[in-house]
């Protein structure tokens, strides 16, 4: 179930790993209040961090991004997973290697600030790096398989399904990385969330004895916070919407919830459950003929606080989801 914090999250912890789309931005703009709220919790003295695991873009262009949009971010305060992905490398083959890179400038950069020689999918190499790069021509990504399916190493950078581009959503890092898979009959070691090492390269970056991982995605964002052990603040201003929240397993429940980012400056106290109902802040929710039904009054975030609790105590108690039919959230009626 949901942890409790007495302090504000931005004075419990000294690391908040912040994901970028859904959380800080969508798309070009910024998510409703993410720069004052993030301002705020950097002058309570949280450090940010501000990591992806898009490969493609370099950490100057992601902190470029983020200062036209209002929010005080320099290069060394992003991480993305091609940094991740070129920490493996070195760790395992030692800098001055030659690796393939199949991947645009992000990734690229990433392998050479490594100490690593990024060369062509052609050229001699101990293992190749693989990363979202829309530039990439069908002739490499044939050349690539049949490499790896020949048993050259590889690290792919994330294994994202889809990919928020201008003009909808279009197939990510993750469906190239499929194809590779079943041709070659081989699994890549992966840098991106839900894998740890993105993470821990962001706390071996940024310093910081306790972190929390901030994300809008249960599968990534949550996941991986769990997988490498740290605490999350689930918000909702991404892909995870009441339906998610409330049919999600155990592996990928967050510590904390939020309607946003101003969820780093409250501090977070659990729901308590009383004869079946589950009570926080003036609202009660309970599961009442397999229907979940919420009454009371009070903060937005209490209220997606009692309605995950009393779901996922039904849920685990019953193996399915409570009925959602008539629920709708404070702030969106």
């Amino acid at each position: 179930m949901l942890g409790r914090s007495a302090e504000t999250l931005s004075r419990g912890y000294d690391l908040a790993m912040l994901d970028l789309d859904g959380v800080v931005y969508i798309g070009p703009d910024a998510v409703p209040g993410a720069p004052a709220h993030l301002a705020a919790a950097r002058s309570a003295g949280l450090r940010l961090a501000f990591i992806t695991n898009n490969a493609s873009r370099t950490p100057d262009q992601v902190a470029g991004h983020l200062s036209e949009l209002g929010v005080d971010a320099a290069p060394d305060d992003v991480v993305t997973s091609a940094q991740a992905a070129a920490r493996l490398l070195t760790e395992r083959f030692g800098a001055g290697s030659q690796v393939v890179c199949l991947g645009a400038e992000g990734l690229r950069q990433a392998l050479e600030s490594e100490g690593l020689v990024a060369v062509g999918t052609d050229d001699v190499a101990v293992a190749i790096a693989t990363g979202y790069g829309p530039e990439v021509r069908w002739a490499e990504i044939m050349r690539a398989a049949v490499r790896i399916s020949d048993g050259l190493p590889w690290v792919a950078s994330n294994t994202d399904a889809t990919f928020p581009a201008a003009f909808g959503v279009a197939p990510g890092h993750g469906v190239q990385v499929d194809m590779l898979r079943r041709f070659a009959g081989v699994d890549p070691v992966v840098a991106g969330k839900p894998e740890r090492p993105l993470l821990d390269e962001t706390v071996r970056r940024m310093g910081g004895n306790r972190p929390l991982m901030v994300g809008d995605r249960l599968d990534t964002d949550i996941e991986g916070a769990r997988r490498a052990g740290y605490d999350s603040l689930l918000v909702l201003t991404g892909v995870t919407g009441l339906t998610e929240l409330v049919t999600a397993a155990h592996e990928v429940r967050p510590t904390y919830v939020a309607a946003d980012l101003g969820g780093l400056l409250e501090a977070h106290e659990a729901p308590t459950e009383v004869e079946g109902r589950h009570e926080l802040g003036g609202w009660s929710a309970e599961v009442e003929a397999g229907r979940l039904a919420v009454r009371g009054s009070g903060a937005t975030g209490d209220w997606w606080r009692v309605v995950a609790s009393a779901a996922w105590a039904h849920l685990d108690r019953g193996g399915s989801a409570p009925d959602l039919d008539g629920l709708t959230p404070p702030a969106e009626g």
